[in-house]
């Protein structure tokens, strides 16, 4: 039994999926990055879609964090991407690590 009034989350905490927890503190520094670049080239559009990205990252439960990398992911859109006004040295990086931690959620959902 739980006790009075608790409930068990719904699904474990991320620091019990280390590969999952490190992939998304990874991604939030890379998303960090990019975000400086993002406001010193004056890109206020930019700035304000990923402005939440990182610590949403950082942060967000387990259940949650597919839906902030992907939506971190939609950045790089066929049509407007955040490739188009910022440096490869700041997109690149956070492309590779929201891809690794899509990856890792991944082989989660997989693993059952």
């Amino acid at each position: 039994m739980t006790g009075a009034g608790r409930r068990r989350p719904a699904s474990p905490a991320r620091h019990e999926r280390p590969a999952i927890d490190e992939a998304a503190l990874a991604a939030a520094r890379a998303g960090d990055r990019l975000l400086d670049a993002a406001r010193a080239a004056g890109a206020a559009r930019w700035t304000a879609y990923l402005g939440p990205i990182p610590d949403l990252l950082r942060d967000a439960e387990l259940a949650e964090l597919r839906k902030v990398a992907l939506r971190a992911r939609s950045a790089y859109g066929a049509k407007e991407s955040v490739r188009d006004d910022l440096p490869p040295a700041a997109t690149e990086p956070f492309l590779d690590a929201i891809d690794r931690l899509l990856k890792e959620l991944a082989r989660r959902e997989a693993a059952g």
